[in-house]
């Protein structure tokens, strides 16, 4: 038996209907009836990368850095291929000097990070003390 089972089905047209344990996520090819696949790579990557650096803040001595908000960019080449990912992170904690450790630990951790070419790794910027 595979670690991860996913059930993928379209009925007719781009939009794929996958169930994946409980639940269901809708994406479509053409971004008509429910995201494109890219943006559902993204968010995918920024939905990983946010619980990797509450643990890298962890690591680095944080027990608790509140609210973590991240802005997600990608650019597209001409034939609709991901090209590059930015991520704005906000954070309402301070992280002070450990910003950097905070952010190698998280992308050491995010699976999603790791299974990208590198190329693709987001460029990540980072702004603490952010009332939410």
């Amino acid at each position: 038996m595979a670690d991860i089972e996913i059930d993928s089905t379209s009925t007719e047209g781009y939009a794929t209907t996958n169930v994946i344990g409980d639940w269901e996520l809708a994406i479509d090819a053409t971004g008509e009836e429910g995201p494109d696949p890219n943006q559902v790579l993204v968010a995918d990557y920024a939905s990983c990368f946010i619980p990797a650096f509450r643990v890298g803040a962890n690591k680095e001595g944080f027990s608790d850095i509140g609210t973590v908000n991240i802005e997600a960019y990608a650019d597209i080449d001409e034939e609709d291929d991901l090209e590059s990912i930015y991520f704005d992170v906000h954070v309402e904690e301070s992280l002070g000097d450990s910003i950097e450790d905070v952010v190698d630990r998280a992308e050491d951790i995010c699976h999603v990070h790791t299974a990208l070419r590198e190329e693709l790794h987001a460029e990540v910027t980072v702004e603490d003390s952010v009332d939410f």
